[in-house]
């Protein structure tokens, strides 16, 4: 694998520090890393990827981002039946329905959910969370 790409959104700058902080844990790990903002980033790039990363914060009544992220992740859908995925974001309230509601999309179209699970934290990245983060980038490095 040449390099694995983490692509997010992020509103207030906590999945974009989730962001950096899988990144880290992949340059760690010795693969090569580039990270995207959704915004800026066309999804068709990840067809041919077999890992890659995605990251959104909680937003509303605990949906992904809609202007941005949820157009990514449709057209991901799309092509991600047999890839490695592993999801992201942090959240200010709720239980993490939000999390759960994109896995079952994403193992629904036939992915595979990195760690069996998303990776969410809420509000600002504590210590804890950027250490988990960059041990989620460890794994990714390792498929």
């Amino acid at each position: 694998m040449s390099k694995i790409m983490v692509a997010y959104w992020s509103g207030t700058g906590n999945t974009e520090t989730m962001a950096e902080c899988i990144a880290e844990g992949i340059r760690a790990a010795g693969t090569e890393v580039e990270t995207v903002s959704m915004e800026d980033f066309d999804a068709s790039i990840l067809k041919d990827e077999a890992v890659f990363a995605l990251g959104c914060p909680a937003m509303g009544d605990e949906e992904l981002e809609d202007s941005a992220a949820e157009p990514f992740v449709n057209e991901v859908e799309s092509f991600s039946s047999g890839k490695k995925i592993a999801l992201f974001g942090s959240y200010d309230w709720g239980e993490g329905d939000w999390m759960r509601t994109w896995e079952q999309r994403m193992k629904d179209a036939g992915a595979t959910i990195v760690g069996d699970e998303g990776l969410i934290c809420n509000n600002e990245p504590d210590d804890e969370a950027k250490e988990n983060c960059r041990k989620l980038g460890e794994q990714l490095a390792a498929l």
